[in-house]
């Protein structure tokens, strides 16, 4: 146990000197708790003395209207900007959040990353029923560990519109070394411009990516364990970052196949089955980004949270390296780098020391065409153009699943006591995605026991990169890795790793490609306490 925790520290500053920024740049409200005593039988790392604060608030997911810069999109969303509401708590904190449904169709809210309980993760027909049309569902729920998080709705496809949010779960030990945070939020956007996603979904299998609806990518072939993915280092060397061994005619690695695009990668292989017309950062478009202000000289921590449905971005700040410090929410051994890539679900923390200057912050649709635009100024300078790529994309690319734990949160070294290979398996025509072979609705749970370690081998069958993620634990990349619970497996590799079944339930574990899990690319793992 740690040293106690008053009310008094939790509640004092939450973007304050207890470990946090002076400043907090964000577009929208940020719901804060207010005080209620702790449950030490619940909370780790709060002392019985301490109290424990509670967070109460609402969320609405309804028709939205919003400004991406420019174009204005009819969608689904919590606020009338992007992302939604942020909710910040501490670490051992009670939520409360009731959800209003105005939607004209069932939702759900999913809190991505958070090991909660089973009854409020927030999948419809697995941990609760759907939260109907015009109907309130409350989650109720104590944070544990701290970390960047977000929410969004475990329901069809509805997290390729606008509902989604960050939520920033604070440590009240940390000391900060920054003088401002920073969360920037990356996502593919394609509703509101003449198709939805379900109208996406609906050509995807009625075609199998090689018909003429806007939206599909039309070059890409996935052929069940065909394999055939370039061969991409991840061991986060230099020689991770460009275009190594691909002919590419751009930026992004586009091929030209007879005046089709190919969305391949050198470092994923197949990059993605939907060609996005926008590209975001907080919620707007490259040619009218947000802009976060500084002092040359200064430090910032940005928490980057890739909330995108089918396209990883490879990120980096001109002028800059960056210093890996948190990946899921869990502190790593520092790492400096480039650039680097992130898959729909992960979340990375990076801390910077601040030239002077306008610096683009780009976030590159990796193997797509197109990037989402933030801008850092500290000093005077233009706006750089829309299509600017900083020279640092192409030097070294991190991978996530190269880092390792922070000492402290290094899962302790013990034999698996079961093992489950998840094969990954997927074609474009029929557009279909499995697990061992079958889609979610053909597979029975993976069986497990309370208080097991369990190894997972996430073996990679077909052409396309998945970014697989567990929902209630964090896993560790086998090997001492990173604490995590969203990791990418690029084709013809297997990623293994290794977590405690200690938070018993119906858990998913499930592709993070909303196309791929809507299209079977899931399973459940289950045990009783």
């Amino acid at each position: 146990m740690g040293p106690t925790i008053s009310r008094r520290q939790l509640l004092a500053g939450v973007a304050g000197a207890a470990g946090l920024a002076s400043t907090a740049a964000w577009n929208g409200r940020t719901f804060r708790p207010q005080p209620a005593k702790v449950d030490p039988d619940l909370v780790s790392g709060v002392d019985a003395g301490g109290d424990q604060a509670e967070l109460t608030t609402t969320l609405r997911s309804r028709r939205v209207t919003i400004d991406l810069g420019g174009p204005q999109v009819h969608t689904w969303g919590y606020a009338e900007d992007l992302p939604g509401p942020l909710i910040r708590v501490r670490a051992g904190d009670l939520v409360r959040v009731d959800l209003i449904n105005e939607l004209p169709v069932d939702t759900s809210v999913h809190w991505h990353g958070i090991a909660l309980r089973n009854d409020m993760d927030g999948v419809p027909g697995l941990t609760q029923p759907p939260i109907g049309v015009d109907s309130r569902y409350t989650y109720e729920f104590t944070v544990p560990d701290p970390g960047t998080y977000f929410y969004h709705p475990h329901s069809g496809l509805q997290l390729d519109r606008g509902l989604y949010g960050v939520l920033v779960v604070d440590d009240p030990h940390e000391t900060g070394r920054y003088d401002h945070e920073w969360i920037v939020v990356l996502d593919d956007w394609i509703d509101g411009t003449g198709r939805t996603p379900e109208e996406v979904l609906a050509a995807l299998r009625e075609t199998g990516g090689h018909g003429d609806m806007p939206g599909v990518d039309h070059g890409a072939t996935h052929g069940e364990g065909d394999g055939g993915a370039p061969e991409p280092d991840h061991g986060g060397t230099p020689g991770m970052g460009g275009h190594g061994g691909m002919d590419a005619s751009g930026p992004g690695g586009q091929g030209d196949m007879g005046g089709m695009e190919m969305m391949t990668s050198p470092l994923l292989g197949s990059a993605g089955d939907v060609s996005y017309p926008h590209h975001l950062v907080n919620g707007r478009i490259p040619a009218a980004p947000r802009a976060f202000r500084a002092r040359p000289g200064q430090r910032a921590r940005i928490r980057l949270i890739n909330a995108g449905s089918d396209t990883a971005y490879r990120v980096a700040l001109a002028g800059h390296r960056l210093t890996v410090t948190h990946t899921d929410g869990f502190p790593v051994q520092r790492v400096d780098t480039d650039a680097l890539l992130l898959g729909m679900g992960e979340r990375v923390d990076v801390e910077v020391g601040l030239g002077d200057g306008v610096f683009p912050l780009v976030a590159d649709a990796e193997g797509k065409t197109g990037q989402g635009l933030a801008l850092v100024r500290t000093g005077a300078g233009g706006t750089p153009p829309a299509t600017v790529r900083p020279a640092e994309l192409d030097r070294r690319v991190l991978d996530t699943a190269t880092l390792r734990a922070a000492d402290r949160v290094a899962l302790t070294d013990r034999r698996p006591d079961r093992v489950h290979q998840l094969q990954l398996d997927g074609s474009m025509a029929p557009y279909r995605w499995t697990i061992n072979g079958g889609t979610f609705d053909e597979a029975e749970p993976l069986p497990i026991e309370h208080g097991e370690r369990v190894r997972l081998e996430f073996v990679n069958r077909s052409d396309m990169f998945h970014p697989m993620h567990l929902h209630g634990h964090t896993f560790a990349v086998a090997g001492g890795g990173a604490r995590k619970d969203t990791v990418i497996v690029v084709p013809d590799r297997t990623v293994t790793v290794d977590f405690d079944a200690d938070n018993p339930g119906r858990w998913m574990a499930h592709c993070h490609n909303a196309y791929h899990a809507e299209s079977g690319m899931m399973a459940t793992l289950a045990y009783p306490a």
